[in-house]
């Protein structure tokens, strides 16, 4: 039987203070799901990809991701603003 836990990484990036995103928070199962529930609450997107996540939870909280993560995380940041109503040009909020 193979059984998948639940991964939730939260991450940071603010263009004027970041080089690039951070991981602020990261955890397992119950850590997860509090995780999530509180980006929840805070209106803050999230995106589930899995592949993704089992990369960025092996890294150091408040650790700026590596550059070649850089990519896949434009990406992601691309996704954030679309949601979030800004064009791929403006920042600023914490994802």
């Amino acid at each position: 039987m193979i059984s998948q836990r639940q991964i939730a990484v939260a991450l940071r990036y603010l263009r004027e203070k970041d080089v690039a995103p951070r991981v602020t928070a990261k955890g397992y199962d119950h850590v997860a799901a509090e995780i999530v529930r509180i980006a929840r609450e805070h209106s803050i997107p999230i995106r589930e990809d899995a592949d993704l996540a089992q990369v960025l939870v092996k890294l150091d909280t408040d650790r700026v991701i590596p550059p070649e993560l850089y990519k896949v995380m434009a990406e992601v940041l691309a996704w954030v603003y679309s949601v979030n109503g800004h064009a791929v040009a403006g920042a600023g909020k914490a994802v």
